[in-house]
């Protein structure tokens, strides 16, 4: 293990390890290859970014579009181009300058189809507990008769016997040159146990190491780990030393070799030890820079002792967009979702708390329920609790999930708890008592003592093997019931303000003022001054512009409510009676987030989106039982409204009318991420205005032919339009990082935020020893502004001396500007020292 370094310097990789200054993400797959992402090499270099930003480039389940389904841990992704393609990006990368990073899945592989494309889990199913990969996999073999689920069939499986949809077969499976008996249903293949292949079929499928059953058994006794409620993503145990290496020997090779700058680690809060992994991982990439997709609640942090530069940024990109609401809009936008959904703005909580029972009771059923017979087990086995029932154990699990307000509460058998975990897991528990009654609450209280690790019952008894896997368990499907239960559920029916429901969001905090914002970054600055900020990512449900067009409802909340009725009178005839207010709610907002100059988005990206949203609300229909004549009453009024007169002239109109505030939030949110503290994230195409919806409408081809050409026009010619001062605002921060790395991710980077006498400007410089290099200032709030009389006599400070506006290509002293002087011809300004633009 490497030396632990204390507190905030475990965020910044040791003097001579790379960091990237800012990063360009992009989405590989079949159609986008290394030898792709090699041809736009040039492209973002000019553009100013540092490094290429990777999806997951190892071996992929057949067909995968996104690469976080794992299958093998040896090979780069042939589809991508294979090793051999991974260098020559390499190569093409260094000989413009820039390094590559690289998303990693540590938490699971692909369950595909046929298995034999995942040889390890092939092998598991083969030979069951003697296989030499059985450590590799999360299976309780104690659970359903000794075998590993496998919940693939369409019907039960005294069904799919009597139909003879079951077969025995011989095939050559890759890895081996000889033909073996095999198991078919349909395109599904599995290993038959040797000495089994001459029973009679229905006695030769009850004799593997697996069980097939029906798809709908998943849910109630699944007997692996799993990626949340997804049985296709079985998790794997990184944290034995042995299965480390062996995921992680080709990827740490990367790094060695310099191929590969820094790790992107993709939901850690899956594993059973992140803390532990991190440590692992420093040491076998020499202390590289990585950064974590982690899920923080608001007044929550990053465990300091965690061997990482900090999370992906999601706690970054929602302060960044509530910066750029209007906190006056959030009545008017509250009476509108009442007088559609019958929701009140004070309804969030309780919504939360309702899906999460639904996700508790219904698709993690079986994972809860494997808590509870853990915890009995336990409690059986100790005379001084074996009064506590399973069913008592089960219901104050429940309750415990259910009052959790975060994804893991960093509890690790045989470690201190911080007392800030502690503190947060007291209001958990005590959220929890408030549901429970009589006896239950002495079992809430042994439950609680358990999973902090603490004696309870006979004396000594702590660190015990099934304790330790209680206090483990439970902190996995914590964060499992928050995203089922919050981000795939309740934030698809909460529609006070779409952009606010955001992944990693905080929708119970409408908007946040300049100076919440400003101590945010003051915070990252001094304790992760490296960790990664974006806008946009693969998995956020609207694009950063989508938002954008979103926030400025806010600014303009009563005619926005004028607007919700213009459109409901001039569609009264074609609303299905059944049309759920909510789903409504979010059909109005969805158009005005993503209308532009050419019209509506397409209608089958419309109704695509409307199809996943509706059935991630559960409300009405779900993923597993759809409601067929619902969703397609829904998206039959999609395509009818967009095509409908009177609702083009109605958004047309509002789009005129939110221009302004459009620009200035696009443009503002942009500069704001790009310079704040932190290494900035570019999603492939955000460059410009993106209008996307959720995956997969947010990985669809980007056009970097015409983006190329914009940027080569911008270095000679004044901008067009929104999409040119956007890929300027983007290209010239970007620069300016390049240039001023010392500023932005040095030892000696700073943040300043700069007095304004108006509250509509937000304004900050980066310094580099004390000493301002770069100024940030951005408008905020642009229509109230103007409703206002715009800037008048405002002022902002900024620094002593010369300044040259990287935008308008202006000079400005420094000192007390006037702000309708700085800001007159664009909402945002970006200020370097002359000659360096």
């Amino acid at each position: 293990m490497t030396d632990v370094r204390p507190g905030p310097a475990r965020r910044r990789p040791p003097q001579g390890r790379p960091v990237p200054v800012s990063t360009y993400r992009l989405q590989l797959n079949a159609d986008f290859t290394f030898d792709d992402a090699a041809a736009q090499v040039p492209y973002v270099a000019r553009l100013g970014a540092t490094h290429l930003y990777l999806s997951p480039v190892l071996t992929a389940a057949p067909g995968s579009t996104h690469g976080y389904d794992v299958v093998d841990h040896d090979a780069i992704s042939a589809a991508l181009g294979g090793e051999d393609g991974l260098r020559r990006l390499h190569a093409a990368a260094r000989e413009h300058g820039l390094g590559l990073v690289v998303d990693v899945v540590p938490n699971h592989m692909a369950v595909p189809t046929p298995v034999w494309h995942n040889h390890a889990l092939w092998s598991v199913l083969a030979h069951g507990p003697e296989s030499p990969f059985a450590a590799w996999f999360d299976v309780d073999w104690s659970a359903g008769d000794g075998a590993l689920l496998m919940p693939v069939l369409g019907r039960r499986l005294g069904a799919v016997l009597a139909a003879d949809e079951l077969s025995l077969d011989t095939a050559v499976v890759p890895g081996s040159a000889e033909p073996q008996p095999v198991l078919r249903y349909w395109d599904h293949v599995f290993p038959v146990r040797p000495g089994t292949e001459s029973l009679p079929l229905a006695e030769l499928v009850d004799r593997q190491h697996y069980r097939l059953a029906y798809w709908r058994v998943a849910n109630e006794e699944l007997n692996y780990r799993r990626f949340f409620d997804v049985g296709t993503l079985a998790a794997v145990r990184v944290e034995d030393p042995e299965v480390f290496d062996a995921t992680h020997r080709l990827l740490a090779g990367l790094v060695a070799d310099g191929t590969v700058d820094g790790l992107r680690i993709d939901h850690p809060d899956g594993l059973a030890d992140p803390q532990g992994y991190l440590d692992r991982l420093a040491a076998a990439t020499d202390d590289a820079w990585v950064v974590v997709e982690k899920i923080l609640a608001p007044t929550e942090e990053l465990p300091e002792d965690w061997a990482t530069a900090g999370t992906t940024g999601y706690d970054a990109m929602w302060r960044i967009e509530a910066a750029f609401v209007d906190p006056g809009g959030g009545g008017e936008l509250g009476a509108v979702m009442h007088r559609l959904t019958g929701d009140t703005t004070d309804a969030l909580p309780g919504m939360i708390d309702e899906a999460k029972r639904e996700i508790v009771g219904g698709p993690l059923y079986a994972e809860v329920d494997r808590l509870a017979g853990l915890a009995a087990d336990i409690c059986r086995d100790d005379v001084r609790l074996r009064d506590h029932t399973r069913r008592s154990l089960q219901d104050c699990l429940v309750e415990l999930l259910v009052a959790a307000d975060r994804y893991r509460y960093y509890v690790a058998p045989g470690r201190p708890v911080h007392p800030d975990s502690a503190a947060a897991f007291a209001e958990c528990v005590q959220r929890a008592r408030g549901h429970l009654e009589g006896d239950r609450l002495e079992t809430l209280d042994l439950l609680a003592e358990m999973l902090l690790g603490h004696e309870i019952g006979s004396a000594g008894r702590t660190r015990e093997p099934r304790r330790d896997e209680l206090i483990v368990r439970f902190q996995q499907v914590c964060g499992a019931v928050m995203a089922k239960g919050v981000e795939d559920t309740a934030f698809y029916r909460w529609t006070h303000l779409l952009s606010l429901a955001e992944v990693g969001g905080a929708p119970e905090r409408f908007a946040i003022s300049p100076e919440e914002l400003h101590a945010f970054a003051l915070r990252a600055q001094q304790h992760a001054p490296v960790a990664m900020t974006g806008l946009s990512t693969h998995d956020t449900k609207r694009s950063e512009d989508v938002r954008s067009r979103l926030a400025v409802l806010s600014e303009l909340p009563v005619e926005w409510s004028e607007l919700v009725d213009t459109l409901r009178a001039a569609t009264a005839d074609l609303r299905p009676s059944i049309l759920d207010g909510r789903t409504e709610n979010i059909l109005w907002q969805t158009l005005a987030g993503t209308w532009d100059d050419d019209g509506p988005i397409d209608a089958d990206r419309l109704t695509e989106y409307l199809t996943k949203a509706v059935r991630e609300a559960k409300s009405r229909t779900t993923w597993t039982t759809p409601d067929e004549a619902y969703e397609q009453a829904v998206l039959d009024l999609a395509r009818q409204v967009r095509d409908l007169p009177a609702v083009h002239d109605a958004y047309t109109g509002w789009l005129r009318r939110t221009a302004p505030g459009v620009r200035a939030t696009t443009l503002g949110t942009k500069l704001v991420q790009l310079t704040m503290p932190g290494v900035a994230d570019v999603y492939q195409g955000t460059e410009v205005p993106a209008i996307a919806l959720v995956d997969p409408d947010n990985r669809r081809p980007v056009d970097y032919a015409a983006l190329s050409r914009s940027l080569e026009r911008l270095e000679e010619q004044q901008p067009r339009g929104l999409a040119d001062e956007k890929l300027l605002v983007t290209s010239r921060a970007l620069r300016a990082r390049r240039r001023h790395p010392e500023a932005f991710v040095g030892e000696s980077a700073g943040y300043q935020p700069l007095p304004s006498s108006s509250g509509h400007a937000l304004a900050f410089a980066r310094t580099s020893a004390g000493e301002p290099q770069v100024v940030t200032v951005a408008t905020r709030l642009a229509l109230a502004l103007d409703r206002l009389g715009g800037w008048g006599d405002h002022t902002v400070a900024l620094p002593e001396g010369a300044w040259h506006d990287a935008l308008s290509g202006r000079e400005v002293a420094g000192g007390l500007v006037p702000l309708a002087e700085l800001l007159g011809t664009a909402p945002v300004a970006l200020l370097v020292r002359p000659g360096q633009a």
